[in-house]
C-alpha cells in the first residue's frame, strides 16, 4: 500500500438503536478521524481503516493489484467498461473523466442524479442499489465493478465472476478515501490528489467568505424517521473541512442522531439546512416544516433556514457533489468579498 502518515484523533464508535419517539443514534462502526500528511496533500481524510486500501503500483501502471474491503483484485489493464453500484462511485468515476457503462440507482431516482446530468449520458441502469440486476450487469461486459461491502457484501462472489470487483468498506463519510480507492482501481491516482487538493482550497475559500462561525444544523427527513446528521456523514465532513461548527447534538462522531417530531427543537442552530430522501410526501417534512415547533426554532424565525438538494448534499458522496455543496454554502452563507 502507499505510505500514508496518519494521526488518529478519535476513538471507535458505538452503534445505538431505538424506535418510537425515543432519540437514537445511527452510525457505522469501526471508524476514526485521520489526517493525511504526505505527498503535498492539502486535504484531510476521515477514516484510517479505509485509507489503508489501494494499490502499490506506480501511478497509471498496469497490471496492478488493488487491496479492498473484501480482498484483493488484480487488474490486467486500465479499465474501460466500468459499472458502479452507488451514487458515490458514479460521482468518483465521472470526476476522474470517465463515464461508466452501467450504474445502480437510489430510491426515487430513475437515472443519473440531476447534478451529474451534464457529465453523463447513455449510462445503463442495472437495478437499485439494494436490488442489483446481475444479468443486466453481465450484459454490459464490464472490466471493472465498483461498489461497497456495506451495500453488496453478499453478492461479491457473483459480481467477481462477472468482472474484477473492488469494494470500499462503506459509502458516506469516508468519501475522500473511497475516491482514492476508485482512482487506484482506474489508474488515476495523481489526478485524484489534484482534485482533492482543489476541493480543500475551495473549502478554505468558502470559509473566508463566511462572517463569524455560525453553527450549522443538518436535518434530513426519511420515511418513518428524522435524522440530524453528525460529523461522520458526507456533509458533516465537508462542514468540518470548511471549519464551520455544529450544534452540540450534531457535533458527534456518528453518522446521525434520530429525533422524533416532538423533539424537533433539537434541530436548532444558527442555520438549518434540510431535505427529504425521496419525495417529501413520503416523509414527515411537510408536516414538520409547517408546524408550530419548527416555526419556533430561532433559525427559522431569523430566516436562516434553507431546503437543499438531497441528491447533492446527502447522496452526492463524491468530489463533484462536494464541490456543489461548497457552491451552495458560499451562496447561502457568504457575506464577505
Amino acid at each position: 500500500m502507499k505510505t500514508r502518515i496518519v494521526i488518529v484523533v478519535t476513538a471507535a464508535l458505538l452503534v445505538l438503536a431505538g424506535c418510537g419517539g425515543n432519540d437514537t443514534t445511527t452510525t457505522d462502526a469501526g471508524v476514526g478521524d485521520t489526517e493525511v500528511a504526505t505527498g503535498g496533500r492539502l486535504f484531510k481524510t476521515a477514516d484510517e481503516e479505509t485509507a489503508k486500501l489501494g494499490s502499490d503500483a506506480q501511478p497509471g501502471a498496469f497490471p496492478r493489484t488493488v487491496k479492498h474491503a473484501l480482498g484483493e483484485t488484480t487488474l490486467a489493464k486500465k479499465p474501460e467498461r466500468i459499472v458502479v453500484l452507488d451514487s458515490g462511485e458514479l460521482d468518483d468515476v465521472l470526476a476522474l473523466g470517465r463515464t461508466p457503462v452501467g450504474m445502480a440507482t437510489t430510491a426515487g431516482q430513475a437515472g443519473v442524479p440531476s447534478y451529474l446530468a451534464d457529465k453523463a449520458q447513455g449510462i445503463k441502469t442495472v437495478g437499485g442499489i439494494s436490488e442489483l440486476n446481475l444479468e443486466a450487469i453481465a450484459a454490459l461486459t464490464p472490466d471493472l465493478i465498483l461498489g461497497s461491502k456495506l451495500r453488496a457484501n453478499d453478492l461479491y462472489d457473483k459480481l467477481s465472476a462477472i468482472a474484477p470487483t473492488v469494494m470500499s468498506i462503506r459509502p458516506g463519510f469516508p468519501w475522500k478515501e473511497n475516491f482514492l480507492l476508485v482512482a487506484d482501481s482506474v489508474g488515476e491516482e495523481t489526478r485524484a490528489d489534484e482534485i482533492l487538493n482543489d476541493y480543500q482550497e475551495r473549502a478554505d475559500e468558502v470559509k473566508s467568505k463566511v462572517e463569524g462561525s455560525p453553527t450549522i444544523s443538518l436535518v434530513r427527513f426519511r420515511p418513518a424517521e428524522i435524522r440530524l446528521y453528525g460529523n461522520l456523514s458526507f456533509i458533516g465532513v465537508i462542514l468540518k473541512d470548511i471549519g464551520l461548527p455544529r450544534p452540540k447534538i450534531q457535533d458527534v462522531q456518528d453518522l446521525a442522531v434520530e429525533v422524533s417530531q416532538e423533539n424537533i427543537s433539537k434541530a436548532d442552530g444558527d442555520w438549518i439546512f434540510y431535505s427529504s430522501y425521496g419525495k417529501p410526501e413520503t416523509t414527515a417534512e411537510n408536516v414538520v416544516v409547517n408546524g408550530n415547533l419548527w416555526k419556533a426554532l430561532s433559525a427559522v424565525k431569523n430566516g436562516m433556514v434553507a431546503r437543499v438538494d438531497d441528491e447533492v448534499w446527502f447522496l452526492g458522496l463524491g468530489p463533484l457533489g462536494a464541490l456543489d455543496v461548497l457552491t451552495d454554502l458560499e451562496k447561502l452563507l457568504g457575506t464577505k468579498g
